[in-house]
This record gives structure tokens, sequence and C-alpha cells, in this order.
């Protein structure tokens, strides 16, 4: 069968490097609209017809959503290359699986974390050729790793290396710090590609598609139309998120050895214990039960293993924290509790909350972080630290943490413990130093 493709420059871009034999992986991102999908569905069309009983993966965020967008780009692809279904190829709508005459199989999956299989068991014992994910800034990194893993199927039988091609629109998470800002900076990994898409790349595109565009508001029409990965309308952030990504390269100010802790006040909550030499967050827990005593034990251990000073441990005292508190018997923190030095805060956590992006800010703050869902999670948690209108007596406020809950989908509780750590920052009564 003879296939004219007809890629657009972008799109022959993309092909280019998933025929080479460098390129692992390749982030196609940008505005909507620059036929990111079709490439990707078009290059498993080609492999699949190119390497007989092959497998591959097609892969989305929810499967349902692969299967109303990506799977009918799929078919507008097989459509247009005159590809006929129950000729050259079936669909099995039950099993989710794509077979092709000649036995290559595409399998559309569900990449979504659940709680229920954090580490991805649904995948089980997969094992595949390539994998086309769409829509990438959808998952979490964890979710493309274990993907990347399964990538070894009739790879030496055929001469091939792994490959993954993922697409996405403009994004301020790990496709952002992975694959856009390297890429911008020129320090990108030599498997790793990433190619830029705009909605004027794409000569097939409706001509009413970009007007459609324009009427988006702000936000949307930098992000969709212009392709903007910078682009954040919300001038409210406490914190720069460059700064917030710099956290985790660097050391951050030596010092004191400290404890902070902020425990779990609900079921879906968790308690994050973190431990501190200065301003260098050199070790981080998290138990997702909260029981005092288990509370009371992992301090412990961390606290006697390091010598950290009861005085320099603090706990979040509200609800279940008090328990562990006055066990302990060390600093407890009230997030309602009044301001330290009766600076101008609504209360003593957005007090502690400035601190922090004062800090970040100025690049004293370091973080060791070896878990990806860890740092992912931190980093959306500190971009939503952000300014509230003042009350009528001027007091600085930061947005509440149940409006954080309903942006995020989850308690903030690992930048709740960075905030409370700032606590000794503001009282120079405590440590050995005092960071203006």
């Amino acid at each position: 069968m003879s296939i004219d493709a007809n890629f657009t420059y972008t799109q022959e871009q993309a092909i280019e490097y998933l025929f080479d034999n460098t390129t692992t992986e390749v982030l196609f991102g940008g505005a909507a609209g620059g036929g990111k999908s079709w490439v990707g569905c078009s290059w498993l069309v080609l492999m699949c017809f190119k390497h007989p009983k092959t497998r591959y993966l097609m892969g989305r965020s929810k499967l349902d959503s692969l299967k109303k967008t990506t799977l009918n780009t799929f078919f507008e692809v097989c459509d247009h290359w005159k590809i006929k279904a129950n000729k050259h190829y079936t669909f099995n709508a039950s099993s989710n699986v794509i077979t092709f005459y000649n036995k290559s199989e595409i399998i559309l999956k569900d990449l979504f974390l659940y709680p229920s299989d954090r580490n991805f068991d649904n995948l089980g014992s997969l094992e595949i050729t390539g994998a086309f994910i769409d829509e990438a800034n959808q998952i979490t990194e964890k979710a493309k790793n274990i993907v990347a893993s399964r990538i070894r199927y009739k790879l030496d039988e055929f001469n091939l290396i792994p490959k993954m091609l993922m697409t996405c629109n403009p994004a301020k998470n790990w496709v952002y710090t992975q694959y856009y800002r390297p890429s911008k900076e020129g320090t990108q990994k030599p498997y790793r590609q990433f190619i830029q898409s705009l909605v004027d790349d794409n000569e097939y595109i409706s001509k009413y598609y970009k007007t459609q565009l324009q009427t988006l508001d702000e936000l949307s029409k930098q992000r969709l139309l212009f392709g903007n990965w910078e682009y954040d309308a919300t001038k409210d952030n406490l914190i720069e998120y460059d700064a917030i990504l710099n956290m985790f390269e660097q050391k951050g100010v030596e010092g004191e050895k400290y404890i902070s802790c902020d425990v779990a006040r609900f079921g879906s909550d968790k308690t994050v214990i973190m431990y501190w030499q200065g301003l260098h967050l050199k070790k981080i827990r998290t138990l997702l039960k909260s029981a005092v005593n288990d509370v009371v034990a992992e301090i412990r251990d961390i606290q006697q293993s390091n010598q950290v000073k009861l005085t320099n441990i603090i706990i979040d005292e509200d609800g279940v924290g008090g328990g562990a508190k006055d066990f302990l018997r060390c600093q407890g923190f009230l997030n309602g509790g009044r301001p330290l030095k009766n600076e101008n805060y609504q209360n003593l956590k957005t007090q502690c909350y400035y601190k922090l992006a004062d800090l970040i800010n100025k690049g004293q703050i370091g973080v060791e972080c070896n878990d990806i869902t860890i740092k992912n999670q931190m980093i959306e948690e500190c971009e939503q630290v952000r300014m509230k209108d003042a009350d009528k007596d001027g007091k600085l406020k930061i947005i509440p943490k149940e409006t954080v809950k309903d942006i995020i989908g989850r308690s903030p509780d690992y930048s709740d413990a960075l905030a409370m750590r700032m606590y000794y920052e503001i009282d120079n009564n405590f440590g050995k130093y005092f960071v203006q």
C-alpha cells in the first residue's frame, strides 16, 4: 500500500525524529490546531504497516476522552489514506484494541493516576514497541515514565530503538520543565526533542478555527492560539514559577536543624514531615494515616537520628496535630494565630507563606526530592500561593486552603509544611541566624 502523507513542516520534523536512530522522546507541544494528534496517529499507522505483529500504545489521561477525540483522529487519518475498516484493520470497542491485517496492534490506554492504582498496575506486564500519548500535560510524569519502561517489544527484531511521541498544549508542569524549558535554554538531553506547535503551521486547518480561538479569554488565547508557554494571566502569584523550579536545583542556606510537620485533618489529606538543615530541605516523609502515635514515632525517629532540638520542631497543632505536639512538647503552629511581631498579615499562616515566597524568590531555599510525584505536587502547590484582596483593615491575605483544594483537587500539605518552617525565620529568637 502506498501512502501519501502530505505532512506540514512541523509534522515532518516530528516524523524525522520518530524515525531517526537517536531520539527516544518527542514532545510536540503548543497551540491548538497545529496537527499534533494527526501526526501521532499517522506515526502509529505507519509503524503498524511497516512492522508486522508489533504493538503500540495510544494513551490519554482518560479512556473516554481518548475514544471521543484521539481515536476519531485515527479514523480520519485512515479515511484520508484510504485505509478501510474491516479490511485493513478492525477496532474492538470492548477490548479497546485496533488490530491490523498484518497482526500489528494499537492498544488504547487510560493513563490517569487513580489513588487505588498509584503504580499503574493496570498496565500489568504490557510490552509495547512504541507509544503515543495525547495531551501529555494531563498525565503525571510517573505515568509517562512507566509507559516508557514498557517499550521493548520486538525492538531487536526490527532493529528499532524505543520511541515515544507526546503531544500537548502549553502547561506549567513536567512537560514544561523536562522539554520546553531545556529546549529554550539549549540544555536539552540528546535523546529528547521538543517541537513548537502553532496554528499557522497547519495549512489544512479550517479557516474558521483561528477566528474561534480569537474569542477565547486571554489566558486560553495565549496558550491555544499563540502557543505561549510563559504567559500567566494571574498577577497575584507570590512565588515566581522559575524560582519554584530552581529550589530543586540548589542547596539552600545552611544552618541549624529543624523539623516541620503538617498533620492530616481529613481522610484524603496527608501528614507531611520535613527535615531541614537551615533552609536546605533534606528529607520528606509522607504518612497516609495520621494517628497521633504514628506521627510522634516518625518525628522522634528523625529527631533522634539527626539530633534535632525539641525547640526546633514545629507541628501544626490544629486537630490531630495538637496531640502530637503535646506528646513531643515541641513548638506548636496555629494557622489562624496572631502574626509574629504584630506584622500586617491576616494570620500566622499568611505571614509564613509570604516569608516562604520571599525566600524562594531570592533563591535561598533548596529541596532534595527524588520522588517525582512529590516534586510535582510541591511545584503545583507553591504555584497556588496567591494574594487575596486585603481586608478592610488592610491586612495581607492569601487565597484560603479550601480554594486551593478546589483548584488542585487535594490539600496543599507539602506547601503547608514548607511554610511552617518559616516560623523560625520570622522570629529570630529561634536558631542562630535570620534571613532578612
